[in-house]
């Protein structure tokens, strides 16, 4: 089987990749145009084939996909100040690879990764263009399943909870904006690579799928049990909302591809609670308890301390 995919080496594809590996797929090819992060995936697995590409230019990466036997559309810009960014990772490269699979003499399986944001009372650059996204793949009238995961974390996490933990380790003070209860439903990324791995090996789901984290957590709660999990002694406060928030504003000014943005602030606290489905009982995957899946993603003796560049 011949699995292609683009943007493979962010935090899904590298575990994907890894999981993939260990179940014994060999012809797995990633398409990114990050070039550091191909690097640490080359290096933590030499038997994938990595080529550097930018999904939202035309080019000879079309081939990949045209001969391919599964697409796992994974390409996506998350964070950033610029919607150019969202348009061209989210919008324009997705029209590019759905493009190319309608010309395909013999058309590949596409599962296509979304997002729970889709359905978020959030308006900010990342929910507008997976919006956008999604309803490209809806329009293109392939089959496919379109998976809406939720916030996600494990190995290779450069932002999110990943960047959380590097933060917190170096800072004596770890801030948390208003009152710090605001519900999560965080996803472990081993536990949504097993649900792709399902979806490439039977073929049979061509529906939407609600991927959320089984459990609701708050986020004040989400980070004591980081802080507890890599015994950072950092002390937690509670800072008010607006300080927060012209705090981030102002590191905005002098970092152009800041870790966290007033627009991602936004959506933190926007209260979003989304639908919770059997999907262990769809896929046959056994969903992984936080405080586990945190102690696998910190303490793997293999992946637990490689990180991805921004």
């Amino acid at each position: 089987m011949k699995i292609v995919l683009p943007g493979g080496a962010g935090l899904v594809g590298q575990n994907l990749c890894a999981r993939l590996s260990r179940r014994g797929y060999t012809n797995i090819h990633v398409i990114d145009k990050h070039q550091s992060n191909l690097t640490t995936l080359k290096k933590v697995q030499p038997d994938i084939h990595c080529h550097f590409a930018d999904l939202a230019e035309p080019g000879q990466w079309q081939q990949l996909i045209s001969d391919a036997d599964v697409v796992v559309m994974l390409q996506a810009q998350i964070g950033g100040l610029d919607y150019q960014d969202f348009e061209r990772n989210n919008v324009q490269a997705s029209q590019y690879i759905l493009d190319t699979i309608h010309e395909s003499t013999q058309p590949p399986y596409l599962v296509h990764i979304s997002s729970s944001v889709v359905e978020s009372v959030a308006d900010d650059f990342y929910s507008r263009s997976k919006r956008r996204q999604e309803q490209l793949v809806l329009d293109s009238g392939i089959a496919c399943p379109i998976l809406r995961p939720t916030l996600m974390f494990g190995w290779f996490d450069r932002k999110h909870l990943g960047w959380l933990s590097r933060f917190m380790q170096k800072v004596p003070v770890f801030p948390i904006p208003g009152h710090g209860r605001y519900i999560r439903q965080p996803l472990y990324v081993g536990d949504f690579c097993d649900i792709i791995i399902a979806c490439m090996e039977q073929r049979d789901f061509h529906e939407i799928y609600n991927i959320s984290g089984q459990e609701h957590i708050d986020y004040i709660d989400m980070i004591r049990q980081i802080r507890r999990c890599i015994g950072a002694r950092c002390l937690i406060t509670k800072i008010p909302y607006g300080l927060f928030h012209r705090l981030l504003a102002t590191w905005a000014v002098f970092d152009r591809n800041p870790p966290f943005t007033t627009q991602q602030l936004a959506a933190l606290v926007a209260r979003d609670e989304f639908e919770i489905i059997d999907w262990p009982g769809i896929f046959g995957v056994t969903a992984t308890p936080y405080a586990t899946a945190i102690e696998e993603t910190f303490h793997d003796p293999k992946y637990g301390q490689i990180k991805l560049e921004f």
